[in-house]
């Protein structure tokens, strides 16, 4: 598979609009070369550079969602859960919210990573309480095929 987004290249730098600098919106993505027997989609985004590049000490998630339609082949800026269809779920990002939380590094330039993956099945509904781990069991044993494209982000330095 193959994931690209229209407002930034792949190690380019991610635009303010998606970050907490400005509109905190979701990128658009789209992808191609989605396995044949593929059930469902699975997109995580996450910063394993958190809290600072230079001393990493944990990964952020930003965003998961799960049961995107194997139909499916983007996901236009601003979409949410609801937008995406009924039977896409969300798991809670590291700021406790189901949604889209855009980049908001406190120090240095973070890279973001957005992967996707094609099941070959439709996760069961993990509750409004689930997080990105849950997700990542119920999927062991079941990823076809994955993609990533990971942009870059560092904050303005007059805030």
């Amino acid at each position: 598979m193959i994931l690209t987004s229209s407002a930034f290249t792949n190690g380019g730098a991610l635009p303010a609009r998606y970050t907490c600098d400005g509109d905190d919106v979701s990128p658009p993505l789209r992808w191609s070369g989605t396995p044949d027997g593929t059930r469902s989609l699975v997109l995580i985004i996450d910063d394993p550079d958190a809290p600072d590049p230079a001393a990493p000490k944990r990964v952020w998630v930003h965003w998961v969602l799960y049961n995107l339609s194997a139909s499916l082949g983007e996901i236009p800026e601003g979409a949410s859960a609801e937008t995406l269809g009924s039977r896409v779920r969300t798991a809670l990002n590291d700021s406790d919210d189901p949604g889209y939380g855009g980049p908001c590094p406190p120090i240095g330039r973070h890279r973001y990573f957005h992967k996707l993956f094609a099941l070959d099945t439709e996760l069961p509904d993990l509750g409004p309480r689930a997080k990105r781990s849950d997700v990542e069991n119920a999927m062991a044993g079941h990823v076809l095929a994955e993609a990533s494209l990971m942009a870059t982000y560092e904050r303005r330095s007059e805030r």
